[in-house]
């Protein structure tokens, strides 16, 4: 699967590199690091993309703070250069291959539903930061399960191959060495809402949330899970 993100297949299909999602994504990040108090000085992004999410958290975190962003698609990070500044760089190529310093906290985005191994890229990330946030889709559903088109869809489109459940997501942390600090639900299905099946289940979910979360992501989804690890 490798292949379709240094090859250009998935910027032929995906030119943005989800840019528009960024100020969202950025604002769930910022929210856990209020909710624990937390003020980063190194901060890395691995899975990246056009490099977004960091500029944003960079418009809204401390001066001192330094951002660095790793991606393996040359696509995505020639549009990450345009971000560049004294504190804000890019690199292409592994993460797990650099040589870099330990981080204060490092970023992983919607990227381990894409990775093949990635239970070993997993292990390979945990001891190269201090605190790891991790934003995880929440793919299986009942009515996904049920319909079975929303499943495919994510694989043929954005390219995922792994699907979770907010119990195997954090199971697999702590399989892979993780110390779970807290996580919470976003609610990308709910807040963007992107086409119709969306736009239909935003209320039902929202509603049945309010009374029970975990049901309410079991069996309607909309939901992908935000979490913070040592």
């Amino acid at each position: 699967m490798e292949s379709i993100y240094t090859s250009g297949q998935y910027s032929d299909t995906h030119p943005t590199y989800h840019v528009e999602d960024s100020l969202w994504k950025s604002r769930q990040i910022l929210r856990m690091l209020v909710r624990h108090q937390l003020t980063p000085q190194t901060v890395c992004e691995v899975g990246c993309g056009a490099g977004e999410i960091l500029r944003q958290l960079q418009g809204q975190m401390a001066a001192p703070t330094v951002f660095h962003g790793f991606d393996i698609s040359p696509q995505a990070i020639a549009l990450g250069q345009e971000r560049t500044n004294a504190r804000l760089r890019y690199f292409c190529g592994d993460f797990l291959s650099a040589q870099t310093t330990k981080y204060d906290l490092l970023l992983c985005m919607d990227v381990i539903e894409h990775v093949d191994d990635y239970m070993g890229f997993l292990g390979g990330l945990c001891p190269r930061a201090t605190y790891k946030i991790f934003h995880i889709p929440l793919d299986l559903s009942a009515q996904t399960v049920f319909r079975g088109k929303p499943i495919a869809r994510q694989r043929s489109v954005h390219g995922h191959i792994h699907y979770f459940t907010k119990d195997t997501a954090l199971a697999t942390l702590r399989h892979t060495d993780y110390e779970i600090v807290d996580w919470i639900y976003t609610g990308s299905g709910v807040e963007k809402a992107y086409g119709f099946a969306n736009w239909l289940a935003k209320y039902p979910r929202i509603l049945l949330k309010r009374l029970t979360p975990d049901l309410s992501v079991r069996v309607l989804g909309g939901y992908d899970l935000l979490v913070l690890a040592k």
